[in-house]
């Protein structure tokens, strides 16, 4: 593992430096008024044309202009970043629509992964390939699908190296009940909706819009004629929400590029990730007393790498009138408790023929994100155990001890006192988002782990097995532990090909523009010098894995933009480091 330390002073002096070359050329102010000129008068038919307008209503760029129309020898310094800029925003401004119709129709394959049919076996996945394919053949770029693990498309260069674009199309499950907005309206999450700049769907920023935004930049740049000496290969993963085996397979099978950029996290440029992990821990059935009230179902997030909005337990036998008599009474105390520890939430206490159904309302978020989120499965347990009702001993009330002792409403280790934090990477989380009955007739529950620069998976995982051993051992409960810990990951932040997606992300935004980390764990961690471009913008919350997942309009239309600009520069970079 290459180890990462830097002064970011250092390396701010040193980005300043590189970009001195481009402190000519256009920026964010120059690119808005531009793109108002445009939509406010009439459309060019083509990028010449357009470039026919943005030339007179900047002299400054004529030189520019003329320079790619000569096409004798490749454009370089400036030149080569105004033009690419400007096809950003030609691209941008001409296909908007086309590629909002695009994810839309991504979206509608629903590419979640189904235990039962191995993934290249998927008819989904299987529908998406062609769907790529057919944009590919649409566009004249080549497609390659690799066993149905990955589908390749790829800009040929003029010279004899390659770099890489890495996207995924597969997503995480939906619980439909949770995709109502606000007014009402219900949401399908395989159906996109554009509500005003918002396009609700389930992976139209994980990772689908990425996906329609970079094929439409590889059109852009192919139909302009713009000479690249890298050749670029576009590489479409179909398992990264569930272990990544797909591109184990392909790495087996296929040379990968020396140099990656994944658009599958955050601006401006991810330089660190922290090791996913899975702790899972399984309580064996136990048959509970009939006459008493007992928790007979319990259930959180879709899946182990979200937070759920909401989380359900059912309650059955014994004298349930006193039971929702107890638990309503309970409620009002806890939820100002709670509520001031870590954010609203709700209750809701059903009494039907039979049973109770309670269901606590928190705040979804990527399981890598727990500040984002209020994880009401967490509070749903300490509700259970505070109320003051008596439960029948079984399996799930074993469940709701178990993350009320070990996590609380915390995500920090508090309650296992094994936090820490790396200064550039951030702390140490646990998040327990998922509860389910597995075919074995164990109960699982899962956290999702994020592990930070400082300890190794090996130590971590010997430190929290330990401490759930010492609980299990001191309260007579029976339980397996199966802790899957990935590692974290930093690249060394320096080179070109960084500072030039510095220097797009920063020039087309006008925001700050220097490498961070992140909390999530993608694909960049089994490729060669991945370092992550978007696609969520700093300072908005992430709704990846989140109920009602949208991508926000003119964040869409930063990616086009700058996906574009990113094809030409790399694709001409003399040198990556």
């Amino acid at each position: 593992m290459q180890q990462f330390r830097f002064s970011l002073s250092a390396l701010s002096l040193g980005l300043a430096l590189a970009f001195g070359a481009q402190a000519d050329t256009l920026k964010k102010p120059q690119l808005d008024q531009l793109a108002a000129a445009w939509q406010g008068g009439q459309k060019p038919a083509d990028f010449n044309a357009f470039l026919t307008q943005a030339a007179k209503a900047d002299p400054a760029l004529q030189a520019s202009v003329a320079a790619y129309r000569t096409h004798k020898t490749a454009l370089a310094g400036d030149e080569l970043v105004d033009i690419a800029r400007l096809l950003g925003l030609y691209n941008r401004l001409q296909n908007q629509q086309a590629v909002i119709a695009s994810i839309g129709a991504m979206v509608a394959i629903p590419t979640v992964r189904n235990v039962q049919v191995p993934p290249h076996e998927s008819p989904q996945i299987v529908e998406f390939g062609k769907l790529v394919e057919k944009m590919a053949s649409d566009f004249g770029l080549a497609f390659r699908n690799v066993d149905n693990r990955i589908f390749e498309v790829s800009l040929k260069g003029r010279g004899g190296e390659e770099f890489g674009i890495l996207t995924h199309a597969d997503v995480v499950p939906a619980v439909l009940s949770e995709w109502v907005l606000d007014d009402g309206t219900r949401l399908d999450p395989f159906k996109m909706t554009r509500v005003g700049d918002f396009l609700y769907g389930r992976g139209t920023i994980d990772d689908k819009g990425s996906i329609a935004a970079v094929l439409y930049a590889m059109k852009a740049v192919k139909d302009s004629g713009l000479p690249i000496e890298r050749s670029i290969r576009l590489m479409i993963e179909t398992t990264e929400e569930t272990g990544g085996d797909a591109m184990q397979y392909y790495r087996a099978k296929t040379q990968l590029p020396a140099y990656n950029i994944v658009l599958d996290s955050k601006y401006p440029a991810v330089v660190a990730e922290k090791g996913s992990g899975a702790l899972k821990v399984l309580f064996p059935a136990e048959q509970a007393d009939g006459a008493s009230t007992a928790i007979t179902a319990m259930s959180g997030a879709a899946s182990a790498n979200a937070i759920s909005q909401t989380a359900m337990a059912t309650l059955k036998g014994g004298d349930l009138a006193a039971v929702a008599t107890k638990l309503e009474a309970a409620r009002p105390a806890f939820l100002k408790k709670y509520e001031a520890q870590g954010g609203k939430f709700s209750i809701d206490i059903a009494r039907g023929a039979d049973s109770i159904e309670l269901k606590v309302t928190g705040v979804s978020a990527h399981g890598s994100r727990p500040e984002e989120g209020v994880n009401p499965l967490p509070r749903l347990a300490l509700f259970l155990r505070e109320s003051g009702v008596q439960l029948a001993a079984n399996h799930y009330l074993q469940a709701a001890k178990y993350i009320d002792a070990l996590y609380g409403t915390g995500y920090l280790g508090e309650k296992m006192d094994l936090g820490y934090a790396d200064d550039f990477m951030g702390p140490l989380t646990f998040s327990p988002n998922l509860v389910r009955m597995g075919s074995d007739g164990k109960l699982e529950v899962t956290v999702n782990v994020r592990m930070p620069r400082g300890r190794t998976p090996d130590e971590l995982k010997s430190q929290v097995t330990a401490k759930i051993n010492a609980w299990a051992a001191a309260n007579g409960v029976k339980l397996d532990v199966a802790y899957d810990q990935g590692n974290w990951m930093a690249r060394d932040p320096k080179g070109a090909w960084l500072s030039t997606l510095l220097n797009i992300y920063g020039d087309t935004t006008g925001l700050e523009a220097k490498p961070v980390p992140t909390a999530g764990s993608t694909t960049a961690k089994l490729m060669p010098n991945a370092i992550n471009f978007g696609p969520a913008m700093p300072g908005k919350k992430y709704t990846a894995h989140n109920a009602k997942e949208y991508k926000e309009v003119p964040d869409l239309d930063a990616d086009m933009q700058m996906f574009t600009e990113m094809l030409v520069r790399i694709g001409n970079l003399k040198q990556m480091q």
